[in-house]
């Protein structure tokens, strides 16, 4: 089976794991969140093919990464994510792009040094 192509569009499987939205209870990837979400962003357009399956372009797929950067990693709610979207100048005033791909390529470092950190004061606390 060969890989698709960067542009081509992905399954609603496909978006839930390039954007690590896992379930805290099982570890199963979470689909709902993005059924969810698209009930409240108009900017989130799947197009619908084969049986009404959901397929996401990237331009949709760049717009869940900025959803689930303000919204997990700055805490905003959605009702403060809507504004920041509606606002025409989003892109170029907060620099979404940019910050929300490095913040989910930064994940697993911020995990890893959250771990460190714990490691680090359970051995002061050993003492």
């Amino acid at each position: 089976m060969t890989d698709k192509f960067d542009n081509a569009y992905k399954t609603i499987g496909e978006v839930a794991k390039i954007l690590g939205l896992k379930s805290k209870k099982n570890g199963i990837l979470s689909t709902h969140t993005i059924r969810f979400w698209e009930t409240q962003f108009k900017q989130i357009k799947p197009k619908f093919l084969n049986s009404n399956r959901r397929y996401y372009d990237q331009k949709t797929i760049d717009i869940l990464k900025k959803i689930k950067f303000l919204l997990k990693d700055l805490g905003l709610t959605i009702n403060g994510v809507k504004k920041i979207l509606n606002n025409p100048n989003y892109g170029s005033t907060l620099n979404l792009d940019e910050i929300s791909n490095n913040s989910i390529r930064n994940s697993n470092l911020k995990n890893k040094v959250l771990n460190i950190s714990k490691i680090v004061k359970n051995l002061k606390d050993y003492k």
